[in-house]
C-alpha cells in the first residue's frame, strides 16, 4: 500500500508541474499558443486519468483495522512516559479515600456508585412522582439508550437496601456510605460544575432516631475537619426522605470561620416509607436516615480553594499544591 501511496503523491506532483508548465503560455508567440494549450490539456487529461486509478486501486485494497488497543500507530515511536515515582493520587480521590475511611471507623460498608443508572433507580425507586420537574431532559443528562449519568449517589439507596436486607433479620442495621461521581446539567462557574463526587449514606434499623443521624453527621465533620463543630437543621424537600432537613455546620476555624457563621453541608432526613418498601423492607417495623452531600465542597472548603473548577481541568500548577 505505502508503494501505491507513493505512486499517487508522484502523479499530483507531475500534475503540479503541468499546471506551473501552463503558465509558459503568455511567453509563446500568438500563433503558437493554441498548439502549446492542446498539448498541456491531453498531458493534464493523461495524468489525471492515471491519478483516477490509483486513487481506486488504494479504495479497493484490503484496510488493515487498526488496533485501538495500541499505544500508539505501529510506526510511530512510542511516546515519552513519566516515572511513575513522579505522579501523585488526585486531591480529590485523596479526600475521598478519608471520607471513606471515616465512614468505616464508624462502621459503615462502603459501595461504590455507578457512572451510568437507570429510570428506576434514579427516579421510581426514590419516590420521585411521573412529574417530577428533576426528570425533565433540561436538569438531567441522558444517553440516546434513555441510561442516566446520576444526578446524585442516592441513586445506590435501593440497591443498598436490597442487597443488606438480610442483616435486618439477623438483628443487625444496615449502614452503607457509598462514594461516587455525580452530573448535574450545570452552567459552570467558579461554585458550579456539572461533573463532581459525592458521597451518601444509608442507615436502617428497628429503632433508629434522627437523632442518631444528626449525632454521625455531627461526629463525621468533626473528624474530618479536626475540631469541634456546632451543627444546625433547616427544613429541606427530597421526595425520597421525610421529613427531610439541610444540615449546617459551623464554619472550620483554618478558613476564617467565627462562632455562629454557618454553612449548609448536605441534605439528609428519614428515608420515606415508600423507598423501604420498594426495597421490600416493613417501615411499620424498620426505620432509617440517608444522607447526601459533595466532596469536591469539603476539600474546597478544608483548603480555603475558590474555585471548584480546578479539579477538572487537570491544571499542574493546582495539582503540584498537593
Amino acid at each position: 500500500m505505502r508503494a501505491d501511496m507513493d505512486e499517487l503523491e508522484k502523479l499530483k506532483n507531475e500534475l503540479k508541474n503541468i499546471s506551473q508548465e501552463a503558465s509558459k503560455v503568455r511567453d509563446l508567440p500568438p500563433e503558437k499558443r493554441a498548439d502549446f494549450g492542446r498539448e498541456i490539456n491531453a498531458k493534464k487529461t493523461a495524468i489525471l486519468a492515471r491519478i483516477a486509478e490509483a486513487e481506486r486501486a488504494l479504495l479497493d485494497q484490503a484496510v488493515e483495522p487498526l488496533d485501538i488497543t495500541a499505544w500508539s500507530g505501529v510506526n510511530e515511536p512510542l511516546p515519552k512516559f513519566y516515572a511513575t515515582e513522579l505522579g501523585s493520587k488526585h486531591p480529590l480521590m485523596t479526600e475521598l479515600d478519608l471520607v471513606a475511611a471515616i465512614y468505616q471507623m464508624m462502621g459503615f460498608d462502603i459501595m461504590e456508585s455507578r457512572q451510568l443508572d437507570d429510570e428506576f433507580h434514579m427516579f421510581d425507586s426514590l419516590n420521585f412522582p411521573k412529574e417530577h420537574p428533576a426528570r425533565d431532559g433540561y436538569d438531567t443528562f441522558r444517553t440516546e439508550e434513555n441510561l442516566i449519568p446520576p444526578a446524585h449517589t442516592s441513586t445506590m439507596q435501593h440497591r443498598v437496601l436490597k442487597k443488606y436486607k438480610s442483616r435486618l433479620d439477623e438483628g443487625k442495621a444496615i449502614a452503607v456510605a457509598v462514594p461516587g461521581r455525580v452530573y448535574r446539567n450545570e452552567d459552570v462557574d467558579a461554585t458550579h460544575e456539572h461533573t463532581f463526587y459525592q458521597c451518601e449514606g444509608v442507615y436502617v434499623s428497628r429503632d433508629c432516631t434522627m437523632g442518631q443521624m444528626l449525632g454521625i453527621l455531627k461526629d463525621f465533620f468533626e473528624k474530618y475537619y479536626g475540631q469541634e463543630l456546632n451543627i444546625r437543621t433547616q427544613p429541606g424537600y427530597f421526595p425520597f426522605t421525610e421529613p427531610s432537613l439541610e444540615l449546617l455546620i459551623e464554619k472550620p476555624k483554618n478558613i476564617g470561620g467565627k462562632k455562629g457563621d454557618y454553612l449548609e453541608m448536605l441534605g439528609c432526613g428519614m428515608i420515606h416509607p415508600n423507598v423501604l418498601k420498594m426495597a421490600g423492607i416493613d417501615p411499620t417495623v424498620y426505620h432509617g436516615f440517608a444522607w447526601g452531600g459533595g466532596i469536591d465542597r469539603l476539600v474546597m472548603l478544608k483548603y480555603g480553594l475558590s474555585d471548584v473548577r480546578n479539579f477538572e481541568a487537570g491544571n499542574l500548577s493546582f495539582l503540584r499544591e498537593f
